[in-house]
């Protein structure tokens, strides 16, 4: 019997791999426990007393663009501050076109709660009366406008006189402007005004052949204490006017020429004893300078000249004995004047070139004991004086704040002294160095917690 094998078949079981296994996800790890959400608390909106003194103390007069574009932003975040940012917007008003003055009166309109409120914040507002322009602001709507502002404390008017056709352009040298030609105020106009809010500084400039409008502007207003005049040298009618009635506290000028005596007399008739800043742009007459110093001189607290490069003019300047602050623009100064500066000077101001004499002014600041501020403006070549590291070594050993600039806007507005003391209505706390935006933010972030 022949072998018989049986073949008995093998099994084997199949190769698994670790990643075909399915994991049991449920036994693998602990149930987590359900989170037990908060319930969101709700928004608390910071009080408007708050955010208004925050956004007051980013008041900065010397930058309202600036401050501006940051109203505007505000305006956008909600209901509340939008009306809190328009009544600050509002305190600073330009109008030059017809089209803006419409504008103006309908959002001040006096018959409504919110209009009245807008009108009542205005405290400055600045007009450009421009017969060149085709939809110019009219006589009529500037004393209009000046009407609706029962609160204005401060008006800039800027006069510009009509260019014969094609002859407007931009460039023109100074005197060709002023030969220009401008009508005068109508006597409804100067009504409305005179029944308008009694404001206390007038800014002036006129470029144009008119020069009875100032005197018809001063005349509205006897309670002017600032006066910034500049442009076409003005005229008096005739020789028996009454002198102007106001006791002037602030007066610059910048005139193309020198005003008469006979004119200056008039102006500061009833300012002696009480004009503490006079400012002059333009290089005034010995006899002017010698009549302002004589009458006015002892009362002065500010002052500021374009140069003072004589003797007689360090004389002048040691007349002023109440001196707080003195400003000369210009890049050249007598050493004479600076060994006898006033002992009570808080702020000097001063250009310098490449041929200033700087050697007594490190000398003024280093016997100074009252001096806090030290203002430089650079001309061309000056940033290279070899005794500039010297004036910055006798302030920081004095504890004297020492600013520089070089651009001329600038240097004219580094005013030390408070704007309260120049008469600014804004309220003190208003501005940052009486309270810091820090300490305000803190306490708006008291008030949401404490509410």
């Amino acid at each position: 019997m022949g072998y018989l094998g049986f073949i008995f078949p093998t099994f084997t079981a199949p190769r698994t791999s670790v990643h075909d296994v399915e994991p049991d996800l449920t036994t693998l790890y602990a149930p987590k426990k359900p989170v037990a959400r908060q319930p969101k608390p709700p928004s608390v909106p910071i009080p408007m007393e708050i955010v208004m003194t925050i956004l007051e103390s980013a008041y900065e007069n010397e930058e309202i663009r600036s401050y501006n574009a940051l109203l505007k932003n505000c305006s956008l975040v909600c209901k509340d501050w939008s009306y809190a940012a328009q009544k600050l917007l509002f305190r600073h008003v330009s109008l030059s076109k017809q089209t803006a003055y419409i504008a103006f009166q309908e959002a001040v309109d006096r018959t409504t709660a919110r209009g009245r409120s807008l009108g009542d914040a205005v405290l400055r507002m600045k007009v450009v009366l421009d017969q060149n322009q085709p939809y110019r602001l009219s006589h009529r709507s500037f004393a209009r406008a000046v009407s609706l502002c029962p609160n204005l404390y401060e008006l800039s008017v800027s006069l510009f006189g009509e260019g014969g056709p094609g002859l407007d352009i931009v460039g023109l040298p100074d005197a060709s402007r002023m030969k220009r030609s401008a009508p005068s105020f109508d006597q409804r106009t100067l009504s409305i005004l005179r029944a308008g809010p009694r404001i206390s500084a007038l800014q002036f400039c006129n470029w144009s052949d008119n020069s009875s409008s100032l005197l018809q502007l001063l005349d509205v207003w006897p309670t002017l204490s600032s006066l910034d005049i500049s442009g076409t040298t003005p005229q008096l009618d005739s020789d028996n006017v009454q002198p102007f009635p106001c006791a002037l506290r602030e007066l610059r000028m910048n005139f193309q020429a020198s005003p008469s005596m006979e004119f200056m007399r008039w102006l500061l008739h009833n300012s002696t004893g009480r004009l503490r800043v006079l400012d002059l742009a333009r290089e005034p007459s010995p006899d002017l300078l010698e009549y302002l110093v004589s009458e006015h001189g002892a009362a002065l607290e500010s002052l500021g000249l374009p140069t003072c490069g004589t003797r007689e003019g360090a004389a002048a300047v040691r007349r002023c004995a109440g001196l707080r602050e003195l400003k000369i623009e210009g890049a050249w100064a007598s050493p004479m004047l600076y060994k006898t500066l006033p002992g009570g000077l808080q702020h000097l101001a001063f250009g310098v070139d490449s041929d200033s004499a700087l050697q007594p002014v490190v000398q003024a600041i280093r016997r100074s004991t009252e001096l806090r501020v030290v203002t430089m403006h650079i001309w061309r070549g000056g940033e290279k004086h070899p005794k500039l590291a010297d004036v910055t070594l006798a302030c920081a050993r004095q504890g004297v704040e020492l600013r520089v600039t070089r651009d001329v806007p600038a240097f004219r507005a580094m005013i030390p002294l408070s704007p309260l003391q120049r008469g600014d209505p804004v309220p003190a706390a208003s501005y940052p160095h009486h309270r810091s935006l820090n300490n305000l933010l803190y306490m708006a972030s008291r008030a949401v917690t404490t509410h």
